[in-house]
């Protein structure tokens, strides 16, 4: 009986290092935004570029590579990848805009006192361009890969 590992799955590995390279990339970026480290930034949802739009453009791609583009794996892959992407460009967004919001409001209503909640996630979404380096992030990982794995 062989033994498969998911490191032999090259449709895997492109989807997770894309992932990978996305959620580092965000430190760096984040670091150049705001001027300080904010080492949290690699595993919160949110930022520049997407992990989410990255992790499925390679392996959605990386399907359509090795497993071909006329296949329903693939048709299933870029239905799947359309509605990570909407989410993450649209409800996750609008979701930070609500907490800004709101933050602003309970600040103006608690103003002088001493609040002891929480404040809600601003950053949950992503704005296009942000989707859109991860779509290109996503794209090169699952190129590279399949260039490399099909020796």
């Amino acid at each position: 009986m062989a033994t498969h590992s998911w490191f032999s799955n090259p449709v895997l590995a492109a989807g997770l290092i894309a992932w990978l390279i996305a959620q580092v990339l965000k430190l760096p970026l984040d670091y150049h935004a705001k001027r300080r480290w904010n080492w949290a930034i690699l595993i919160s949802p949110g930022g520049m570029p997407s992990s989410h739009t990255a992790l499925m453009t390679a392996t959605t791609l990386a399907i359509g590579l090795f497993a071909g583009f006329d296949t329903p794996v693939f048709a299933l892959g870029v239905a799947t990848s359309m509605v990570v992407i909407y989410d993450a460009t649209n409800i996750r967004r609008q979701a930070g805009i609500h907490a800004q919001k709101i933050n602003i409001l309970v600040n103006k209503l608690f103003s002088g006192q001493p609040i002891s909640e929480e404040q809600l996630r601003e950053v949950l979404g992503h704005t296009p361009i942000e989707v859109f380096v991860g779509f290109l992030l996503g794209v090169v990982v699952a190129l590279l890969t399949w260039a490399l794995w099909r020796k």
